[in-house]
């Protein structure tokens, strides 16, 4: 069950020492961020809650990162969810091959700029906000078009009902005009 808060940045790591520098320069971003020492404990985050991005440790004992990545692309709820990789620099030149086949999002080896990878986290919590609005829009829009169809059910009854109340038919032609102009502002 996933609850409706803001949706925040998920850092995957068993290292303590890895997790405070990656809140360090995270921090700043104003975002909630949520740790996990290992690939269980970050599905167990992600179907608590929504994150905007991941980012995840290749080498974890138990489920490594390309496995937490599989489980994350698996499952529907939390497909979606971009994911950069962190590695060290002297990992195999294959892992970031194997990264983007798994489904991440983008691949850097540490040390990392923290510039670079606040400007990257940011780029992912402003492509999730954008995504936010555009579904509330559409939910919105939506509902506008439930209620107009509705509306024109009824216009259609009292159309084949006789003696037809012009009054009461050009108040909801009047009506349905209004329902229409504010879901052409809305869209």
């Amino acid at each position: 069950m996933i609850t409706d808060e803001r949706a925040g940045i998920l850092l995957v790591d068993d290292m303590e020492d890895n997790l405070i520098a990656l809140e360090a320069v995270l921090g700043s971003l104003n975002e909630p961020i949520v740790r996990a020492r290992s690939g269980e404990e970050a599905m167990k985050a992600l179907l608590r809650r929504r994150f905007a991005v991941v980012l995840l440790d290749i080498r974890m004992p138990g489920m490594d990162g390309f496995e937490t990545a599989a489980n994350i692309k698996r499952l529907d709820q939390t497909k979606d969810v971009p994911i950069i990789f962190l590695t060290g620099a002297e990992e195999d030149a294959g892992y970031a091959f194997r990264g983007y086949a798994t489904g991440a999002a983008d691949y850097l080896t540490k040390p990392f700029d923290p510039w670079v990878l606040r400007a990257k986290v940011n780029v992912f919590l402003e492509l999730h906000r954008k995504n936010q609005q555009l579904q509330s829009l559409l939910a919105r829009e939506q509902a506008d078009f439930g209620e107009l169809g509705k509306r024109l059910a009824v216009l259609e009854d009292q159309l084949s009902n006789e003696p037809v109340d012009v009054v009461t038919l050009r108040e909801e032609v009047r009506e349905l005009r209004r329902l229409l102009s504010g879901a052409k502002r809305s869209g």
